[in-house]
């Protein structure tokens, strides 16, 4: 059974409050968000709440679990739940190409919208670009929250997956970095000579930007330079527009409305990055909700230590015990050995971190496939047994 966090993180209490309408998990990859977020909307949607999350897992299972063939850039009803309260459930699974196009078509005009969803290089950056997935993420988050306020939906919260990115700084910083990028001035100078046209744009710009248009095309290619250029001047308009969505959204995200749960493994480089990540919501200002340290190890024999455990499976050996029981003993010294490790970190990360809410989650013994078994990560999240 989980135990209630010991230093106050109660996420029913934040999955209640009429005035929370964002939470955002949020952690380096492989730590369990996408699962999290997802039991968090189960149990927040049978609360009372019209949820809708929005999750980055390609993984088939996490569909399965919500009971949904697929998930796709489209909300899709969540059935199976207890509605009984007046709530619902929406899931969705980010495609970041198609929010991009969503973007051109929704900023350019038709013939500008079919030049740059066809051009090579939109292709390539709305596909694969560093950053790109974050961004996008953001966008859609932006996207979802305008259909609330103009009333084309009735979600009273938005739950957030982040990208699985290596560094959970990756989230804040690399839909600016792209910003940057599409703003920047190496693009701008690409842009050039298309935007005047043929010679007559290196008689205007002179020599400089002759040089440096035969530097660039001799390191991307003539080809590729073409495309970039023509990708460039298509989306010129559009430009500002991506730098003034990531500022609403970066201030969105800042609202008191949103609430950040970062999600980490009992483990120091997670937590670590976990800390660095939480000093840096401190920094901008941005709400906590705290701390989720999932998959923590625990042993329902307390009392018998690791050290305890290896000394009567060596003494039941010597004795010629029976084989099972040595093999359990040991087993269970391993188990008390990770358990006292992850209890180590957690403290660590107390001492470290005295103000931050700090809530664990047991290991789960199989794999999540099903609505109820969302529903017991989702008591485990609340601290309820």
């Amino acid at each position: 059974m989980a135990a209630r966090p010991e230093t106050g993180l109660d996420l029913d209490a934040v999955i209640a409050d009429p005035a929370r309408r964002i939470i955002v998990c949020c952690g380096s990859g492989g730590v369990g968000k996408t699962t999290t977020a997802a039991a968090l909307a189960v149990r927040a949607a049978e609360q009372g709440r019209r949820v809708v999350v929005l999750t980055i897992d390609p993984a088939r299972r996490l569909a399965q679990s919500l009971g949904l063939d697929e998930l796709d850039n489209t909300p899709r009803p969540v059935t199976g739940l207890d509605t009984s309260g007046g709530g619902s459930l929406d899931a969705m699974m980010l495609d970041m190409k198609r929010t991009f196009d969503e973007v051109v078509e929704a900023h350019a005009a038709p013939d500008k919208a079919a030049q740059i969803l066809a051009n090579p290089f939109y292709i390539a950056v709305s596909s694969s670009f560093a950053g790109t997935q974050e961004y996008m993420a953001m966008e859609k988050l932006g996207q979802l929250r305008g259909q609330v306020t103009d009333g084309s939906r009735d979600w009273d919260l938005i739950i957030v997956d982040t990208p699985p990115s290596r560094s959970a700084l990756d989230f804040l910083d690399a839909p600016k970095r792209l910003g940057s990028f599409l703003d920047g001035r190496f693009i701008r100078l690409l842009t050039a000579p298309a935007k005047v046209g043929g010679r007559a744009s290196l008689r205007v710009f002179g020599a400089g930007v002759s040089l440096a248009s035969g530097i660039m095309a001799k390191l991307l290619g003539g080809e590729m330079l073409r495309d970039v250029q023509t990708f460039v001047a298509a989306m010129d308009t559009m430009f500002g527009g991506f730098r003034q969505r990531a500022d609403q959204t970066y201030a969105l995200l800042a609202h008191p409305e949103t609430a950040f749960l970062v999600v980490a493994a009992p483990e120091r480089d997670a937590m670590r990055e976990a800390g660095f990540f939480i000093e840096r919501l401190a920094s901008e200002q941005m709400p906590l909700a705290g701390l989720l340290v999932n998959r923590v190890r625990v042993t329902a024999a307390k009392q018998l230590s690791a050290g305890r455990a290896e000394d009567a499976a060596d003494r039941l050996q010597a004795l010629g015990g029976h084989a099972l029981a040595v093999s359990l003993l040991r087993v269970h010294a391993e188990a008390a050995e990770s358990a006292a490790r992850h209890r180590a970190v957690i403290t660590r990360f107390r001492t470290s971190h005295p103000g931050v809410p700090v809530g664990t989650v047991p290991a789960h013994p199989v794999d999540i496939h099903d609505l109820a078994g969302l529903r017991d990560i989702g008591k485990a999240l609340a601290g309820r047994p």
